[in-house]
């Protein structure tokens, strides 16, 4: 079963001022002056979501719509369980892969085959499930003899061949994306193009923000319209992107 359900679910980031913690303003307050500000101001609260309610089972091919900074991201995040709600409740049902991040939970000292192991079990596989994956990986990702040497020495090109591999060998319940992924030169392009249409056709729900239509409308039927990180708008695809491409 895939589900995911966001119950008045809110994100918050605080961010300190770190002026008042700066050498200069220490010296600037021992002298009697100030830089300005005020421990009133030492702290900002930016409010990423509001008040989201959602509901995705299974079947859902889903948008997120919006300008920078509306929340997409965030959102994705939060879908993903990266970000604990500040305020209501999220609950995720099924196994999430999260393409957010291809290189989170690598160590560039460490080889491409031990990345393999380590990125694996970072997205929630075993290690005896991870050993298995390393000869289907280093296949796919033609890294090589480089595949035993350091990711200090590839180049970033070799570094997301390796994460994407490792992302996408294992079929989840709910896939998330950041952005269509473009890997490698033209034909090892299409080779991770149709390994990617694969998941996707076979994940039960399916995420993604884009601004390009025409490849919403390929994969998408459902849209979420975020503003200023609330949902002002969900439903079928074609409403949403009608009302958010309208002149004002």
């Amino acid at each position: 079963m895939a589900e995911i359900i966001l119950d008045h679910a809110c994100v918050e980031f605080s961010i300190y001022n770190a002026r008042s913690r700066s050498l200069r303003n220490d010296l600037m307050k021992r002298v009697g002056g100030h830089l300005g500000g005020s421990p009133k101001d030492d702290r900002v609260v930016v409010h990423a979501l509001r008040d989201i309610n959602l509901h995705l089972q299974a079947g859902t091919r889903l948008a997120l719509v919006g300008h920078n900074g509306a929340g997409k991201s965030t959102m994705l995040r939060l879908l993903s369980g990266v970000y604990e709600p500040s305020a209501g409740r999220a609950v995720i049902t099924g196994k999430v892969s999260s393409l957010l991040d291809l290189s989170m939970g690598m160590d560039v000292e460490q080889t491409g085959r031990d990345n393999i192991i380590l990125r694996a079990v970072f997205l929630g596989m075993t290690f005896t499930q991870a050993k298995a994956l390393v000869p289907e990986i280093a296949e796919f990702s033609e890294l090589g003899p480089y595949l035993d040497l350091p990711m200090r020495t590839y180049s970033s090109g070799m570094a997301m061949r390796l994460g994407f591999g490792v992302s996408t060998a294992i079929q989840p319940d709910i896939l998330l994306m950041d952005e269509m992924i473009s890997v490698g030169d033209v034909r090892f392009a299409a080779k991770a193009k149709a390994r990617l249409q694969k998941l996707m056709e076979q994940a039960r729900i399916w995420s993604s923000p884009r601004t390009i239509s025409e490849t919403l409308r390929e994969y998408c039927d459902r849209a979420v319209w975020l503003q200023e990180g609330r949902i002002v708008a969900d439903g079928p695809l074609e409403d949403i992107l009608a009302r958010a491409h309208a002149p004002d």
